[in-house]
């Protein structure tokens, strides 16, 4: 078995990796071989007993994906992307990352079924923010795609080649519509979403955090734990089962802010909650005003995704994975 993610160097893809190097095997076969790319070079895990290849690459330059099908890879993750605010403050850099560099391994994918009947598995991370306002709650899961951000619109654009180049059979491909990842260890990015994490991951570390939006903000989440479960699982799912929709949204927990804080208290205590500083960004609250709020997620579900059930299990695991256990 040959795995190649791109986007590795993430967050995700760090997590991903690591479970996949703890785990040995996917869909039944030893992991012999992992390759894994990024616009920063990924760090190769210690304890792989197979072959590990480390590239630094751009998936958006010329020739990048033709090199990455190259050595036909079993199992490709496609993480890569820049993320919703920086997208939405850069249109052009946006849409050359998100959608050209996911259009071009596609591509790439698609000329190798051509020369010798090439056919991996593709897992692509998708977002929530395909959907947008006017929002019922919760989202079933036939509701319409209607993004309203470039990030988005950059996401349901890949999601509609994604279940053309499936129905084509140039691969067997799947799309994880991912909820807002919280609580992502690490410095901020550049996600809009980031305070979601923000107001919980430096309270823990007795460090201050902004809350840029008021506490009745609903929105969708889980854990990076449960993101990791969603992409192994999209990996090795008889895709059958699936059918032609290829595009899921998947379970999550539908919490407020207010609802984070609470949890927040209960763990860690009105210290670390005092340590939550309110400073309203009008780009954000705007940008926030068309999230969604919680899915259905009935497809997800019924075929095998799990996810969190409170906030407080979603503290917990971030104090498991990146505190050591303890506060």
């Amino acid at each position: 078995m040959h795995i190649l993610i791109i986007g590795a160097a993430g967050m995700v893809g760090r997590k991903l990796t690591q479970r996949l190097v703890r785990d040995g095997s996917l869909r039944g076969r030893g992991v012999e071989t992992l390759t894994l790319v990024d616009v920063v070079t990924p760090e190769a895990p210690d304890d792989f007993p197979g072959s590990v290849n480390c590239e630094l690459a751009d998936l958006s330059a010329p020739g990048t994906a033709e090199r990455l099908v190259q050595s036909r890879p079993d199992v490709i993750f496609h993480l890569a992307a820049i993320v919703s605010g920086e997208a939405e403050l850069d249109f052009e850099k946006g849409y050359r990352i998100n959608l050209d560099g996911t259009r071009y391994l596609f591509d790439a994918i698609r000329k190798a079924n051509e020369t010798d009947g090439y056919r991996p598995r593709l897992v692509f991370t998708s977002s929530i923010a395909v959907v947008g306002a006017p929002l019922p709650f919760p989202i079933p899961d036939d509701f319409h795609s209607t993004p309203l951000t470039s990030y988005g619109t950059q996401k349901a654009i890949c999601e509609l080649l994604l279940s053309d180049y499936s129905r084509k059979g140039f691969f067997d491909g799947i799309g994880i519509r991912l909820p807002t990842i919280c609580i992502r260890p690490g410095k901020p990015n550049k996600a809009a979403s980031g305070f979601f994490s923000n107001i919980l991951r430096e309270p823990l570390v007795g460090q201050e955090a902004i809350l840029p939006v008021g506490e009745d903000i609903r929105h969708w989440h889980a854990s990076p734990r449960s993101a990791v479960g969603f992409l192994i699982h999209g990996a090795t799912i008889d895709l059958q089962e699936v059918g032609p929709r290829r595009n899921l949204s998947m379970p999550g927990l539908s919490a407020t802010v207010g609802e984070q804080i609470e949890a927040l208290r209960r763990i860690a205590g009105e210290k670390a909650v005092k340590l939550i500083r309110r400073e309203p960004d009008e780009m954000i609250m705007r940008m926030c005003a068309g999230w969604a709020p919680g899915f259905e997620a009935t497809r997800a579900r019924a075929l095998g995704f799990t996810a969190e059930s409170s906030f407080d299990e979603i503290i917990r695991i971030h104090i498991e994975d990146e505190l050591g256990g303890t506060l």
